[in-house]
Order: C-alpha cells, then structure tokens, then sequence
C-alpha cells in the first residue's frame, strides 16, 4: 500500500472518530482508533458516521429552485456563493476547499469506497458474514445515492436518445486519492447508481436497528428516484410497488397538533431512510413560494402542518421530516408518502387511471380534515390524472431536494417550468432546458482535476 493512500484512510478514520453521532442509537459508537480497518466492526463504524454520511447531502438544487423565494434584504446578506446560486450565475456558486457541496459528496462516496476495499481484505468468521454483508451493502447505498445526487445537480436531464454523449460526473470507485479524476457520460453514471444501488439491495436486511441505516426498502425508494429521474417509469413503477409491498403506513395528520413548530416527529413512521440536505439559506429567510402556498385548499392540513406564517405576512416551511423546532433542516430520505406519489403517477402514465387516483386518494386523505368535506380526486383521462398527481406531488414533497430534478425531467417532456427571480431591480429567468440547469463544478477542482467545465 502506498503512503499516500495510508495516510488517505488514516485521514478519513480520523475524521470520522471525531465527528459526533446521532442520539441513542449512535451514542453507543465511534469509538475509533487510528488503524486500517481489520474488522467487520471498523467498517460499520466508518459507516455509522452521522455527521458526514446522513446530515450532509447537497441542497444547492432547492437553493436553485422554485419552493422558496428571498427578499432583497435577505439576498443581500447571503454569502456570495449563496447569491449567486439562488440567481442562476454562471460560475462561482460554490466555495472553494473540503467544506462545498461537491466536496462532502464525495468524502461520502470515499468512506463508502474505503469500507468497500477493506471488505475483501479482512478475515472474518461464519458468524460475521451477515454483518459483512451489511457493511457491503450500505457501502455501495451510500456511494450509489451520493453519486445520483450530484448527477441531479451536476449534470444535465437524463435522456436515454443522448445520454451516451451527454456529460455525466467522475465515477470514483477505489480510495485511492492518485487516481485522476475524469468524467463518465450521463448513460455510465446512472448504470453505476443503479448497479451500486440493486447490489445494494441484495445484501441489506429487510429491517435496521435505525433508520439511519439504510434497509433493502430504502435501496428501492432510491433505485425508483433514479429510474423516476431518468423518466423510465415502467421500472419507478415496479421498485416503487417494491417497497410498498412491505411498507404503507402513512401519518393521519389529524393526530398531529398544527400549532407546534415542528409538529412531525424526526424517524417518524413514514420514514425508512433518514438524510438531510445542507441547508445553507437559513429556514428563516427561505418564504416559501406564494402561489404554492395559495394552491392548499383550507381543509388541507398540510396548509398549517407545513407552514407558519411571518410578520411580513409571507410563510416559512415547519413541516421537515426531520422533526426539529422552527427546522433549518430539509429532510430528503425515503418515506412511504413519495412512494405513493411515484407509484400512483407511474399508474397515470402507464394509464391505470383507477389505480393512479386509488394510490393518491390513499395519501391525501390522511392529509384532509375530517370534517366531512373530504371528496376523492377523479379524472376522465390519463392526462388530467397525471396533472393532478403532479400538482399533489409538489405539494408534498417540497424542500425535500427533489424539486430541482422534477423540474428537469417534466421540462424535458414539454411542461414549460420557468423559473424567475426578482430581485429589484434585477430580474433573473431559467428558461426550460437551460445548461445552467447543471451546476457548474467548483472551479477549484476543475483546475486541480483538468476535467471539463459544464457548458454554458
């Protein structure tokens, strides 16, 4: 082994011991020395690291997108990286160093890449095999969902006529840092997501001690995001069929108290996954978008589950599945309510019209008042369902890091998605389809990398 690469892992062990870890359930870890991995035990320790692994997945994809607005005053004192993302500049959105989005998302998918080397190279007894096994498998979860979500930020819409001539990101698959980093096609990185993500599936439980280990159901909630995001809906279809096989419950939102701050609980029962996306506009200064809020009819209650108003008269979100008070959070993990959603608009497209509206009907009842005026949605056709389902989904699922590649893939089937800014007395535009819908890549790695620059 190189020294370089030694002190690579050694760095990363490092890190990990002394990051901290998540309630309970994680207080009983990290309790790691500076040595290569010779256990089963060290491994899964590597990837029970809260902090880097769950906390800290991108969010300049909701900083990008439609779900909250600025006012000028808040704009003005945001970090110019934060500015410049929010109106769609042409470079320079991120920081420079180990702290930007690109940077932690990758530091991700090397824990996952170190766990993955050192898997082979441990002697283990008959009685480890399973634990291996599940080391393995959240090993190659955890690179297969960091890698999709730099493919959603960083790259564009994926569209299976151009995709082997697209752009896609660098698909690192080792630990070793002397690796030169070179970017695959858009078609090579989702076919390593969803071989990463499958052979996940085969080795993880069918149940964890925690949610934030990830579950045979959570690799099928992310494998039907990344067929959902490619707009292959037959296969969203069956993974997301998949994992409501075995789970369903849904949160009836009348036994929540709409007047807390934070009236879903963190692990809640819808949830099967846990993540959060790093939030870096503060939930305070992120009002959320006028016309959605307008479009929750009054006996909705996700209309006061969701939001809280301010003084100015506009909203704020409350309604993150993370749970916290006033939450400067945004949950993104994989719960049973956005299954629904993808099932029920996969039935719509395929043209199962009764079990498109059944799925969503199932869902948003639990979200109704019951107070009698509760009707289920109903569509004379395949059309006028899927609108409806996709109206639904967005009010769902903001502020969940799944905007930003909606807005993508329907734009790619002619949905017409313009986003503006108004930031007097400057107006900024996102016409459909516009390259600026691909981030571009930090520019301190593009000249330490020497890898292309996402067109503009």
């Amino acid at each position: 082994m190189s020294i370089t690469k030694y002190l690579s892992i050694v760095l990363i062990l490092f890190c990990c011991a002394f990051l901290f870890s998540c309630k309970k359930f994680l207080d009983e870890k990290q309790n790691q020395s500076l040595v290569i991995p010779q256990t089963v035990q060290d491994l899964q320790s590597l990837l029970d690291n809260w902090y880097e692994i769950n906390r800290n997945l991108p969010g300049a994809g909701e900083t990008s997108s439609d779900d909250f607005f600025l006012k000028l005053s808040d704009w003005n004192f945001r970090p110019e990286y934060i500015k410049r993302t929010y109106a769609w500049q042409n470079d320079y959105l991120f920081e420079t160093g180990s702290n930007n989005e690109w940077a932690v998302s990758y530091k991700s998918a090397n824990i996952a890449n170190t766990v993955l080397y050192y898997s082979d190279k441990i002697d283990i007894s008959p009685n480890d095999e399973s634990l291996l096994n599940n080391a393995k498998g959240t090993a190659l979860f955890i690179r297969g969902i960091s890698y999709l979500q730099v493919a959603w930020i960083w790259a564009e819409a994926y569209d299976e006529s151009d995709a082997g001539s697209k752009l896609g990101i660098p698909l690192r698959l080792t630990p070793d840092f002397n690796t030169l980093s070179t970017r695959s096609t858009l078609k090579e990185t989702y076919q390593q997501v969803l071989k990463d993500l499958k052979n996940a599936a085969t080795l993880l439980p069918d149940e964890v001690t925690h949610v934030i280990r990830p579950s045979k159901s959570a690799a099928y909630g992310w494998i039907a995001r990344t067929y959902l995001s490619m707009r292959n809906y037959d296969s969203a279809w069956l993974y997301s069929n998949k994992y409501l096989s075995s789970h369903s419950t849904l949160i009836n939102f009348n036994t929540l108290n709409p007047l807390s701050n934070s009236p879903l609980e963190e692990f809640n029962k819808e949830v099967i996954y846990h993540s959060v996306l790093n939030n870096k506009v503060g939930a305070s200064r992120a009002r959320i978008d006028t016309l959605l809020y307008s479009s929750y009819n009054e006996n909705d209650l996700r209309k006061s589950v969701f939001f809280r108003g301010n003084s100015d008269g506009t909203h704020r979100f409350k309604g993150s599945y993370v749970g916290l008070n006033d939450p400067g959070e945004w949950f993104n993990g994989i719960a049973t309510d956005e299954m629904f959603l993808v099932r029920s608009e996969c039935y719509a497209r395929k043209g199962d019209i009764a079990n498109a509206l059944l799925d969503l009907n199932t869902l948003i009842v639990t979200r109704w008042k019951n107070n009698g005026t509760w009707a289920n949605f109903t569509a004379g056709t395949a059309g006028e369902a899927l609108d409806i389902i996709l109206t639904e989904r967005r009010k769902e699922l903001l502020l969940r890091g799944l905007r930003w590649i909606d807005i993508k893939r329907l734009n790619k089937e002619g949905r017409n998605i313009i986003l503006k800014r108004v930031l007097e007395p400057n107006t900024f535009m996102l016409q459909p389809n516009d390259l600026r819908y691909a981030l571009p890549i930090p520019e301190d790695v593009i000249t330490i990398a020497g890898m292309q620059q996402n067109p503009r």
